[in-house]
Parts: C-alpha cells; sequence; structure tokens
C-alpha cells in the first residue's frame, strides 16, 4: 500500500452497496523454497521456519495478498488511494500452513469508521484450502489519512487494545531486534509487496519521508518470532490469534525491542500483550498473542 503524507483534509462519500460483497477467490500454493524465503527476510531464528517445514504465522499475508485489498475498491474512490496506509492487522488461525498446500482467498469489506483524522475500512479475509478446510481468518484495517467519509457503517474489527494497567509489572520477556539494512529489498519479492516506498529512496523521498521504510508486516513478523521464541517454544501450532496496529514507520538500521506481558488465560488459552519500540518510539501497539497452553 502507498501514502500520502499531505495533511488536506477532505469529504468524500464511501459507496455502502460496495459492504458484504466477497471478491473473486485467489489461488496459492504453498512451496518449502517460499516459506524459507520469508522467514530469511523476517530475520526469523526457528529452525522449522528456516528449513520450509511450516510457514511463520505472518506468512499467512502472502497467500491473501492479491485478494485483500481488491474490496476496498467496492467502498472507497479510486483516486484517494494514495492516502491509504495499513492501520492493523488481526489473524485468527485455525492450523499452521503447510508446503504442499493450495489456498484459496477472499476478502470483503465489511464496515468503515470515520474519524477525526481519517476514515478505516475493515477488510475481513478468509484463507481456506481447496478442499475446503479453514486455514486462517484475517481482519485488515486500512485507514485514509485525511480522509472524512462523514459517517460511520457496517462492522468494526475484533478489538485487541492494550490494557495500559500491564505496565504496573515488569514484562514477562523483552527481545532485542534489528532491522537490517537490506531487509526492505528481501522482504519485498519474499511478501510479493513491491509497493516503491519500500525499495525505491528517491520515491520515499518525494513522499516526503527521510528514506525508504521498513513494511510493516515485516515488523510484525520480528514481533511473532519474538513472542513464539519465548513464550510458546517456537511452536507456530500453539498461536491462535496474532493482531497489531501500526503506529509509527520503521527504517533500515533501526534497533527495535519486542515487550510482552502476560494478560491473562482461559479454556487453555493464554493471552499476551505486547509492543514494539524503537527507543521511545513505539511502533507496533496494542499488540495480542494467544497461545495454546
Amino acid at each position: 500500500m502507498s501514502s500520502d503524507f499531505t495533511t488536506a483534509a477532505r469529504v468524500v462519500e464511501f459507496d455502502d452497496a460496495g459492504l458484504e460483497t466477497w471478491c473473486d477467490e485467489e489461488h496459492f500454493e504453498v512451496t518449502a523454497e517460499r516459506i524459507t524465503e520469508y522467514a530469511a527476510a523476517t530475520n526469523d531464528p526457528i529452525a522449522a521456519h528456516l528449513e520450509g517445514a511450516v510457514a511463520p504465522p505472518v506468512f499467512a499475508i502472502v497467500p491473501v495478498f492479491e485478494a485483500m485489498m481488491l474490496p476496498v475498491i467496492d467502498v472507497a474512490p479510486m483516486d484517494i488511494f494514495g492516502r491509504v496506509v495499513h492501520g492493523e492487522q488481526d489473524f485468527h488461525f485455525h492450523r499452521a500452513i503447510r508446503p504442499g498446500d493450495r489456498l484459496v482467498s477472499r476478502a470483503k469489506a465489511v464496515g468503515y469508521t470515520s474519524r477525526s483524522n481519517g476514515t478505516t475500512i475493515t477488510i475481513r479475509i478468509e484463507c481456506r484450502t481447496e478442499t475446503g478446510e479453514s486455514v486462517n481468518d484475517q481482519y485488515l484495517t486500512a485507514f485514509f489519512r485525511n480522509i472524512d467519509a462523514g459517517k460511520t457503517a457496517g462492522a468494526a474489527a475484533p478489538a485487541h487494545k492494550f490494557d495500559e494497567r500491564l505496565r504496573e509489572r515488569n514484562p514477562v520477556a523483552v527481545v532485542a531486534q534489528h532491522v537490517d539494512h537490506d531487509q526492505t529489498f528481501r522482504y519485498a519479492p519474499a511478501s510479493g509487496d513491491p509497493v516503491p516506498l519500500h525499495l525505491d529512496d528517491q520515491v520515499a523521498k518525494d513522499a516526503g519521508l527521510p528514506g525508504i521504510i521498513a513494511h510493516g508486516l515485516c515488523t510484525m513478523a520480528f514481533a511473532s518470532w519474538a513472542v513464539l521464541t519465548e513464550l510458546a517454544e517456537s511452536d507456530v501450532h500453539r498461536l491462535s490469534r496474532f493482531a497489531v496496529r501500526f503506529t509509527k514507520l520503521v527504517f533500515p538500521g533501526d534497533d527495535l525491542e519486542t515487550r510482552i506481558w502476560k494478560a491473562g488465560s482461559a479454556d487453555g488459552v493464554t493471552s499476551y500483550a505486547f509492543e514494539t519500540v524503537r527507543g521511545d518510539d513505539v511502533v507496533l501497539s496494542d499488540g495480542l498473542a494467544e497461545i495454546a497452553d
């Protein structure tokens, strides 16, 4: 996705008729080589991921990439797409992705919310096998900066707000991470995301940035392996939900830290809240991971 960093507000009418309309299905065949490439592109240290035996959790975005933004066109006019950024991502896992899977994905816009600083559109994405087995459901929140849709319609994504009371105690884990200078050039082909803000320094500067920016989902993938290695014995099969809000831009060369708190436990699942920071800046907020005990 691209973004427009101007501040001019604009009133735009969104089309409610585009809500709850599934896009055409997209097909994707998973290979061990693609899993390995993705794991390496996100500095994932987990052996099963690097060997291509099972996919890292955020790899789930790869099979749905072509479908995930199509429904937005049915709701928002094309001429404001320069203002859209990825606001939130929420994965609900039914099972892990494995090499040899033949996956089918579809997406639909389920609602939008007008706020003082812009409008969000919530996209629901389904991913299943060709035989109909459910693999994961996803909620993507797209944020249109400085666009006023004038109202709220339809449904919002499930909540995953960070409970600030957790800060009264120490995190259960803190993981230091580093964004490599070539990270975006590795992540782009591994993920299938060719947006030039991540690859072309001049394009990024023309958009008002100091230089290319890291993919938000790459930073999310960093947080996922931090959670798995610290709290799930590096076993992706135990992860049932993983959600974040993208708060600030990340740049190649950044040093990050993912901080994780235990939030609660019920029915054999423990919930963890987390955030990823760069110094005093929170770059991933409202993180939630649900892990089977």
